[in-house]
């Protein structure tokens, strides 16, 4: 996840440095999403059939590959080749790790995998602009250090991946096929699927958007202080992804609680940039990553608890394409409107949208809770 949000605070410096426009930084980013989706589709179902080492070793591969090509890269379609082969690993990875780390330790029940699943997304997504932002600050090779450095770290983690224990394989038949929901747990399934939906689009808005945003207001042109700024959001996420974890309250009335924070710092993030505050701008990235975390945690322990051993890889993977689909709405829906508005009215817009889903599913969670 790092690796995969390494480019956040450079895209202005590539857009300047190839001559491409907003639109086109719009598509760069989306990339990844374009092609992550059905590379769940494909590898969800692969992991239960044929086991979840290989999958992860693949996808470390692809990884390994998309940084190698952003270290490499002299001109725009460098960029669109790095950011799909990045797709291609998280596609590969996030579900099926997530299912790891559920079976590697099922004496912990279901709620540390959460925790652990949750806080790797969220920390690994908040450290890459910080690392990229210092290195291209302060260090040699500023479009390219970064991507060597974490490359060498992925061929690390590799490693360890190779040395996991062995792991049943199971014995239905592998097809391409879009990911299946059993039955009996589709309402619930929609239920938690939209929550985290919501809590990554909103997060990722703020994530992908905050170095051009914040570059309309502040006068200082520093690398790392974009990176900071970029990733604040997600350090909220995982203080509070530590805090649900502790909360003895109902799943579904935490998710609300988390839900209403994301819809509350996305009004502030609407608001950041006519009135050309700073301080609105971090209080509104606080807000949402804070409900972001209690949302996700607890979307994904619901999840674990709901996805049956034999279907896990599969079920999780249908839970991550309903995240990133709206990820990629979010992102793709600002850059179109930016085409012809200000870029403050295009986040303004897509912000309130996405506050207002954050708040029906709020409602939503509160009569599952009540419910029950």
């Amino acid at each position: 996840m790092a690796g995969a949000n390494l480019a956040a605070p450079l895209y202005h410096l590539y857009a300047k440095q190839f001559g491409f426009s907003s639109l086109v930084l719009t598509l760069v980013f989306a990339t990844y999403a374009f092609l992550l989706v059905p590379t769940l589709l494909v590898f969800g179902r692969i992991s239960d059939r044929f086991g979840r080492r290989p999958v992860l070793l693949a996808g470390m591969t692809a990884a390994c590959a998309g940084l190698a090509l952003f270290a490499a890269a002299t001109s725009t379609p460098w960029l669109f080749a790095a950011r799909a082969l990045q797709g291609l690993a998280v596609g590969m990875i996030s579900g099926t790790a997530t299912a790891v780390l559920v079976e590697l330790d099922p004496g912990a029940g279901d709620r540390r995998p959460a925790l652990l699943a949750g806080v790797a997304q969220a920390a690994g997504s908040a450290a890459g602009p910080v690392v990229a932002g210092v290195l291209a600050e302060w260090a040699p090779l500023p479009m390219r250090l970064c991507y060597l450095v974490v490359l060498g770290l992925t061929v690390i983690a590799a490693a360890f991946v190779a040395a996991l224990p062995g792991e049943e394989r199971g014995t239905e038949p592998w097809r391409i096929q879009w990911p299946r929901v059993p039955g009996e747990i589709r309402a619930d399934f929609a239920r938690v699927g939209v929550t985290a939906a919501l809590a990554w689009g909103s997060i990722a808005l703020f994530f992908s958007i905050v170095p051009s945003y914040a570059d309309r207001f502040l006068t200082t042109r520093n690398l790392a202080v974009f990176g900071a700024i970029a990733s604040v959001g997600l350090a909220a996420s995982c203080l509070s992804q530590v805090v649900a974890q502790r909360l003895r309250r109902s799943q579904q009335r935490v998710e609300a609680t988390g839900l209403s924070a994301i819809a509350a710092g996305l009004v502030a993030l609407a608001l950041a940039a006519p009135a050309g505050s700073l301080a609105l701008l971090l209080a509104g990235g606080v807000s949402v990553g804070a409900g972001h975390g209690l949302a996700i945690f607890d979307a994904q322990d619901e999840l674990n608890e709901l996805a049956p051993r034999e279907r896990r890889g599969e079920v999780t993977a249908a839970f991550v394409c309903c995240i990133y689909l709206v990820v990629a709405g979010s992102v793709i829906a600002t850059g179109l409107l930016d085409l012809g508005l200000a870029l403050s009215a295009a986040v303004g817009i897509v912000a309130v949208a996405l506050a207002l889903g954050a708040s029906g599913t709020a409602v939503w969670q509160l009569r599952a809770a009540t419910a029950r």
